[in-house]
């Protein structure tokens, strides 16, 4: 999708419909900055005003998308498009987050790594070995959780006797035994349990 000229099909249609930044910004309780940016292709309208913009700017949001007014004989190849479009930022937008759910777990062992080589290494009381230890593992600790939500978030899970894909609960990735990025979970479709794996397309 082209921001930019999204943005200038905005501002086209709301100088049609003859309301100023701060008109349009007070009918969808933003901000005119915000529309401001939309405009210039600086972002992108969020998806929870998407509806309520395109009603008032007399457009689908197809139309939106795709930063012009369609003519009806396309208009189901553009909605098609669009939708394609969005799926692929999706899948890129997750396997960016799966990326930095790694780059993050590998700087949390840094830590523990060098706590057991100091401690492997110099001679020290029982406690403060202890101590050093124990504070080394604190980061990973606190990194963990966040680290399960973008794994469950991002991407699917594919059920292997089914193979129905799915994005299962927290808690449920959160307690699954796992190999790496696949867990043992119940499958919501055939209900039934097995080794799940991560995938990052429903196809």
């Amino acid at each position: 999708m082209d921001q930019v000229k999204i943005g200038r099909f905005i501002a086209e249609r709301r100088k049609t419909k003859g309301l100023t930044q701060m008109q349009l910004a007070e009918m969808l309780n933003i901000t005119d900055r915000a529309v401001s940016k939309w405009e210039t292709g600086k972002s992108m309208p969020d998806s929870s005003i998407m509806l309520e913009l395109c009603k008032i700017l007399g457009i689908s949001v197809t139309e939106l998308l795709c930063g012009e007014v369609i003519e009806m004989e396309n208009y189901d190849r553009e909605a098609e498009k669009n939708l394609l479009e969005m799926v692929r930022q999706k899948e890129e937008a997750d396997k960016k987050l799966l990326r930095m759910e790694i780059i993050t777990g590998i700087i949390c062992l840094i830590p523990l790594l060098v706590a057991v080589i100091i401690v492997s290494a110099v001679q020290m009381e029982e406690w403060l070995g202890g101590v050093i230890a124990g504070t080394s593992v604190i980061p990973l600790l606190v990194a963990t959780p966040f680290m399960i939500r973008i794994e469950q978030t991002a991407g699917y899970y594919k059920c292997q006797r089914c193979g129905h894909v799915h994005i299962p609960k927290y808690s449920s990735v959160f307690m699954a035994m796992h190999m790496g990025r696949t867990r043992y979970m119940k499958c919501p479709e055939c209900r039934k349990w097995s080794w799940q794996k991560k995938v990052i397309s429903k196809d």
